[in-house]
């Protein structure tokens, strides 16, 4: 008999794979030669690994036009708001309520803010808990409850993993104005769009960027934008353009879209650099947009990863035709990277529209809303869960201080620096967050860094007390502990403003700075 080494037992009962399987990607290359107006090609191509969605992608015209564009009618253009933010202006601000900070060991620095309310002929108590993740909110009816609650148990209504022994009061008067301010430091009226212009056959970042001439569709086109402004001494909403030297050009396009004011960065009106290639004058700006506006004269198709841009995560590309004539049309496709959310209004099918006020309203709503789904990506969201979390700090703090203050219990150094209680030292240290956010936004170091914070006193200042008893609601059918908090507890606040922020806190926030005596 004979046994063959162990060896070649193995190699016998090896199997032979098939090789992998090799999927030829194509992957087209639009070049000057190419004849791009024969195809036509499609306004956009998405990238050849992936990573962005697109909308929009039927442009023949119905055989049967209809007279009106109905998917531009009002009723379906909405732009989106952050309704969380602008509870307590609303709801509290100038009306009998509460406020309340504390320190959760899990959960972090707390601002609570209750109200009681009678709402027809019954009792409400409105409640708004802050953490650092987000804002919770929530409307009771009292008649629900079997005792009135004291107020940690009003916050482990709105929010049950509260874990705190209790609430310290804010007895500040003039808490409410530093409260405000945090809740809307997500809310911006000022937005700033990139615009570039691609001709026939430009497949490249250079190739866009160098263009400085403009064609009478792409003046026609900034025209229906907004209006041509002088940027020197210019006082509206300049969106980082320098406004007193000249350093980034001499005109721009400005408009007020519904008490919102946008700044356009408009490629071929930014310094053109002779011998820099990439002109990075440019791109200093454009590449820092958001969201870009691409026009394209001709059928030239855009690819998202033409331009090298970590801030650049969505387009609105719009494509011409019958230009400069009475019937002029614009084709609309919109590309945004895997992790912005869907944002609306949605392109109608075909994506076509005709030039005028429809339309307008339809471009700027998409814009605006393109902006606000971005800041839900991760890497915006994570910048505003650190300046979300430094700013809420801040503001705890300054409760603290002040309320120890009012009672006489701080030292000198703990009061203001202007001892009236202006409320100075919180929004020069908004100032540095947001400062400080904008440093982080130039660096994108978006997911190594930590927040810069300040360690608080009054955490070693709680006192073991007995854990409050929970309260339970009177609701038939239904487990005695309460729901999640209502209608807002899917939202999330959102990074607005991002790199412009400290522009517009420097022209609204216009608040008396205190003065050492």
């Amino acid at each position: 008999l004979y046994f063959p080494p162990q060896g070649s037992r193995m190699d016998e009962q090896r199997c032979t794979f098939p090789p992998p399987l090799k999927v030829s990607l194509v992957y087209p290359h639009i070049s000057p030669q190419t004849p791009c107006g024969q195809s036509p090609f499609p306004l956009i191509l998405l990238p050849q690994f992936g990573g962005y969605w697109i909308e929009g992608t039927n442009h023949k015209p119905s055989a049967t036009p209809e007279p009106e564009q109905k998917p531009c009618a009002s009723s379906h253009i909405k732009l989106e708001t952050n309704s969380m933010a602008k509870i307590y202006r609303k709801q509290f601000m100038g009306k009998e309520h509460f406020n309340y900070y504390s320190m959760d060991i899990g959960l972090g620095h707390l601002v609570f803010s209750m109200k009681y309310d009678v709402i027809g002929d019954q009792e409400h108590l409105c409640l708004l808990l802050r953490t650092k993740l987000k804002t919770h909110h929530d409307v009771i009816p009292i008649s629900c409850l079997t005792e009135f609650p004291n107020v940690v148990q009003m916050a482990k209504l709105v929010f049950e993993e509260v874990n705190v022994d209790r609430f310290y009061p804010v007895l500040y008067p003039k808490a409410s104005r530093l409260i405000v301010t945090f809740d809307e430091h997500v809310i911006s009226n000022n937005f700033k769009f990139g615009v570039i212009y691609q001709k026939f056959g430009q497949t490249t970042e250079e190739e866009l960027f160098g263009n400085s001439d403009e064609s009478p569709a792409f003046v026609e086109f900034l025209e229906f934008l907004g209006d041509k402004i002088e940027l020197h001494d210019f006082k509206g909403f300049r969106g980082g353009l320098d406004v007193t030297h000249g350093q980034t050009g001499t005109e721009s396009v400005y408009t007020n879209f519904h008490n919102k004011e946008i700044m356009f960065h408009v490629s071929t009106k930014l310094p053109y650099t002779e011998g820099d290639s990439q002109q990075l004058q440019r791109k200093r700006h454009i590449g820092n947009d958001i969201v870009a506006i691409l026009f394209q004269e001709e059928n030239t198709p855009f690819v998202p990863d033409m331009i090298a841009s970590n801030f650049l995560h969505a387009y609105v590309v719009v494509q011409v035709e019958n230009a400069c004539s009475d019937n002029v049309t614009y084709k609309v496709s919109v590309t945004a990277r895997d992790d912005v959310p869907f944002f609306g209004p949605a392109l109608p099918d075909p994506a076509i529209f005709k030039k005028g006020h429809e339309f307008h309203e339809f471009l700027f709503t998409k814009l605006i809303n393109a902006e606000y789904a971005c800041y839900k990506a991760e890497k915006f969201a994570k910048l505003e869960e650190r300046t979300r979390s430094a700013l809420l700090e801040t503001l705890y703090e300054e409760l603290h201080i002040n309320s120890q203050s009012m009672m006489g219990l701080g030292g000198d150094e703990d009061k203001l620096e202007n001892g009236a209680g202006g409320g100075g030292g919180f929004f020069e240290s908004f100032k540095r967050v947001i400062r400080s956010r904008s440093q982080s936004m130039d660096a994108m170091g978006l997911s190594n860094k930590k927040p810069h914070t300040v360690s608080t006193s009054l955490s070693s200042s709680f006192t073991e007390t007995p854990k409050t008893p929970g309260i339970s609601l009177i609701i038939p059918g239904k487990s005695p502990t309460r729901k999640k908090s209502g209608p807002f507890s899917a939202r999330r606040s959102s990074a607005i403003g991002i790199e412009n922020i400290q522009e517009v806190q420097e022209r609204s926030l216009d608040f008396p700075t205190p003065v050492t005596p």
